[in-house]
């Protein structure tokens, strides 16, 4: 089964459903398949107080509702499904959705953003938004002057220490290897900082709490002979181990760097083949916001307006 459409966006979330938004307005009748998880990142996070428009805030899954209603109501098709493999060889380009149907398309938007990294451990889910969170700009506002935990020893988890350090009274950060993978000037920043104490050869074992998170559960050097149990009282859980990219569909076609982070023209959403563009967290390694995210799904829709006009589709 096969159908053809003009501009297809995958993925949703702030990026998705605002390139659906200004397609709309535009006239464009795009095709928008929500992806695994309708809404994305975003409805894994209780409380959004610094997206401009919300002053009392809003909570994440209610933000994707009102932006998912927004671009239903400019005629947005608005699908569930999940691509599942993409010929992006010659326009019109095709990409199929649930290992099934197959979507022709003269442009698409691609904005399936990218997923957390996390332990493993049942207690992340647990605590998922009661104290566990993987985005210490989005979050952080809620642990001023409270303890908090960063795991992970690269550059990411430095500047979420250092920025955390900003906010909360104490900040443990949780290193697994006896030394930071972090570049001098990060590694510098955390270990003069007086509110961060670095935690090396430190595992999490899990999260405790009633409904929220009050501690964690450690173990140092696991393994050896000094083996030890460790505890520390904390009230938030930051995971900066990375994240991945949903781009894998992707590759054969898009240019990416070596983590998998969509590469766009500078300054723009275009990717290196013509008509297809990407928005949001699946092309930017180094903000991951939902304001931005939602900025560069509007380029990309506009993008697409221009490259159709040009084209004469």
């Amino acid at each position: 089964m096969t159908e053809k459409v003009r501009c297809l966006i995958i993925g949703s979330g702030p990026a998705g459903y605002t390139a659906a938004i200004y397609a709309s307005r535009a006239n464009l009748s795009p095709v928008l398949y929500e992806g695994m998880q309708p809404g994305g990142q975003l409805t894994t996070t209780n409380d959004v107080e610094n997206f401009p428009g919300y002053p009392n805030g809003i909570t994440g899954p209610e933000m994707m509702v009102e932006f998912k209603a927004q671009a239903e109501r400019f005629g947005a098709d608005i699908r569930f499904g999940y691509a599942t493999a993409t010929d992006l060889s010659a326009a019109p380009y095709k990409v199929t959705i649930d290992g099934e149907k197959i979507i022709e398309a003269d442009t698409i938007i691609i904005s399936t953003g990218a997923t957390a990294k996390y332990l493993g451990l049942p207690d992340e889910t647990k605590y998922s938004g009661s104290g566990v969170s993987a985005c210490a700009t989005c979050d952080g506002f809620f642990y001023r002057k409270r303890k908090v935990a960063v795991v992970g020893g690269g550059d990411t988890a430095c500047e979420e220490a250092t920025y955390l350090a900003g906010l909360a009274d104490k900040v443990f950060l949780i290193v697994r290897k006896p030394f930071l993978r972090a570049s001098k000037i990060m590694q510098e920043r955390v270990l003069s900082n007086p509110k961060i104490e670095v935690l090396f050869e430190h595992e999490t074992l899990g999260l405790t709490g009633d409904k929220v998170v009050q501690g964690a559960n450690l173990v140092k050097r696991r393994g050896q002979s000094d083996e030890e149990q460790v505890h520390i009282e904390i009230d938030g859980f930051f995971l900066a181990i990375g994240h991945k990219p949903n781009s894998d569909i992707f590759k054969p076609w898009i240019d990416t760097d070596e983590v998998g982070y969509i590469k766009t023209i500078p300054g723009t959403p275009r990717t290196n083949v013509e008509g297809v563009f990407a928005a949001g967290d699946v092309a930017d390694p180094h903000y991951r916001q939902a304001i931005t995210a939602a900025g560069s799904g509007c380029q990309a829709a506009i993008e697409v307006e221009r490259y159709l006009s040009e084209k004469g589709i």
